[in-house]
């Protein structure tokens, strides 16, 4: 009875619209590497997608109040597993974020810091059970965050490192900051900027932001994939060109175009009305998502909807604005629609995560 139970009340809508987001990006992934050396990656995105229904269907099961009765246990692995990262993780485009696993796949250790990030930020909050919050006490939890970040920033990887952020601002925002806590914190939010451009950024990293401003300044190098992103996007029109006829991504214009430019080749195959298709679809998965925060049984559950809420809504914003030019470069995947293992994988996690907070909506 139980378990009839669990899947009648599963959050079949958010289900249904995330696995009809990952068709699409199956799909795009087959139209944009069919005859080149990545040709297998669709298939392989298959495999993410279903081992990610199981895996949602696994964490689900297990009583959100008990998995953030273990975040310190995941907090240590955590850290212990970047650290292993950096000393003997595989490096690819002068990048070491990965650990081999077996058969050419590989396991990102930041991707999957971001559920225990999640689970931290609504395991504190919930511990102080304060209308507001102390300095000393926001001081704590932002160190706590800015460990794993740090330790992301590292490998180097900023724009992975920089997702923690919405999880912790989105919490600290719920839990009740007073006026004065959010003057100091929009003031770092200034001051942090121009801090990390000066001493923390990569050179690569400097050029990003630099080709943001303009692109055209080195059309053959940093600003390429802008220039090329951009022409895609307007060479779909209204209706696109369709499936596998796109120019900039048929004839390898546009560099991986299965990754983080995706959603630049699905706007040239299928136009301005596929592009607001798409965006109405992670429209109503995000509004799902705060349903369920809206209905959780109690404050650790919304906070863990929220935190699922806020970092979807910044990939999503993050994404689309670097692949229109309204962002820098900074290699955040599409959720659900982007080729890649950890990045699939970690988002069907939340999103079991938020049906757990579900299932136990009526648990007194």
């Amino acid at each position: 009875m139980a378990s009839y139970r669990s899947i009648k009340d599963l959050d079949w809508l958010l289900l249904l619209v995330a696995l009809f987001i990952c068709s699409l990006g199956i799909l795009q992934i087959y139209s944009a590497t069919h005859a080149t050396k990545w040709a297998n990656a669709w298939w392989k995105q298959v495999i993410y997608v279903v081992l990610g229904l199981a895996l949602m269907w696994l964490i689900s099961k297990i009583d959100y109040h008990t998995l953030l009765g273990q975040v310190p246990v995941f907090y240590g692995v955590t850290i212990l597993l970047l650290i292993t990262v950096l000393l003997i993780g595989t490096k690819v485009f002068g990048s070491r974020r990965w650990i081999p696993l077996f058969m050419g796949f590989h396991f990102q250790v930041s991707e999957f810091a971001k559920l225990v990030i999640i689970l931290l930020v609504a395991r504190y909050l919930t511990n102080l059970k304060k209308e507001r919050l102390e300095a000393r006490e926001l001081l704590k939890l932002g160190a706590l965050v800015g460990v794993p970040m740090l330790l992301v920033m590292r490998q180097p990887d900023l724009g992975t490192s920089l997702t923690y952020l919405p999880v912790l601002v989105v919490g600290l925002f719920l839990a009740g900051l007073s006026v004065r806590q959010m003057v100091v914190l929009a003031m770092l939010g200034i001051v942090t900027p121009v801090v990390a451009y000066n001493f923390l950024l990569k050179d690569y990293q400097k050029a990003r932001l630099t080709s943001f401003m303009d692109p055209q300044r080195d059309r053959q190098g940093s600003g390429y994939q802008v220039i090329q992103s951009q022409i895609a996007i307007g060479s779909g029109s209204v209706w696109g060109r369709g499936i596998t006829q796109g120019s900039q991504t048929q004839y390898r214009f546009l560099p991986v175009p299965h990754t983080d430019f995706i959603f630049a080749t699905f706007a040239e195959e299928n136009g301005f009305v596929g592009v607001v298709a798409v965006l109405g679809l992670y429209l109503l998965l995000l509004l799902q998502i705060v349903q369920n925060a809206q209905t959780a049984p109690d404050r650790a559950g919304m906070y863990i909807c929220m935190g699922v809420a806020a970092l979807l809504l910044f990939h999503l914003l993050v994404n689309v604005g670097m692949v229109v030019g309204r962002m820098p470069v900074t290699g955040i995947p599409l959720p659900l629609m982007s080729a890649g293992g950890s990045s699939t994988l970690s988002f069907f996690l939340m999103l079991g995560l938020v049906n757990n907070v579900r299932l136990r909506r009526f648990v007194n």
